[in-house]
């Protein structure tokens, strides 16, 4: 329970998080948010890591001038491009094995099987739209190496995806990110993030219950 509070606590307040970062280690803040964006995107054991506040946190920091809106942006697109190709590459090596098995230590199966139906429904779109949903995000490039998905056709849907979430929502921090009512309430700006992000996911799943309560005779 201590290590889900530290979480949100973090969640909540990554704007005096990344300012503690920004005074300590400098340009090096840089390397930092690269490794978790690549991470979050890259690796299926850490979906918990923050993608969507952290990218407009980032550009409420750059908008003050404490980071390089320029070198943020090109740094996270191509963190956010090499962590899907790094997933992908372990989904299309190692995944098969992994999607067949029932018990797999660290990895949600929950979250798999989502992202499945997900593919089946939007197939190689998901790429794109999975850059906006948490969890299936991190899952997607795994999936599509699993499917064998071709990677020039991945790698042209990861281009379009990467740079679009990364530059929707750091300019999006950039831009509102110091609006005097944003600013003081900072806290509920990164919560309507989330709950944005993951209302595809939400009205995907109240879809799906309402299906199965009233299937078509």
């Amino acid at each position: 329970m201590e290590l889900i509070g530290n979480f949100i606590n973090i969640f909540l307040h990554l704007d005096k998080y990344l300012s503690v970062v920004i005074q300590g280690y400098g340009t090096l803040t840089y390397l930092i948010l690269f490794l978790i964006i690549y991470c979050e995107t890259g690796l299926v054991v850490t979906p918990f890591l923050p993608g969507d506040s952290l990218l407009f946190a980032a550009g409420t920091f750059a908008a003050l001038g404490a980071l390089n809106i320029g070198w943020l942006f090109g740094l996270l697109v191509l963190a956010a491009m090499m962590g899907n190709t790094t997933n992908y590459c372990i989904g299309y090596f190692v995944g098969p094995k992994v999607f067949h098995r029932e018990n797999v230590r660290f990895l949600n199966r929950k979250h798999l099987e989502r992202t499945h139906h997900f593919y089946e429904k939007y197939g190689g779109k998901t790429i794109i739209i999975a850059r906006f949903v948490p969890i299936v995000r991190t899952f997607a490039p795994f999936v599509a190496g699993i499917g064998r998905m071709p990677y020039l056709r991945f790698i042209r849907y990861d281009i379009i995806g990467g740079t679009a979430w990364v530059g929707a929502c750091t300019f999006a921090g950039y831009f509102f990110g110091n609006i005097p009512i944003v600013k003081q309430n900072f806290s509920l700006a990164i919560l309507a993030i989330i709950f944005i992000s993951v209302m595809p996911g939400i009205i995907g799943f109240l879809r799906h219950r309402i299906n199965t309560a009233n299937p078509k005779s």
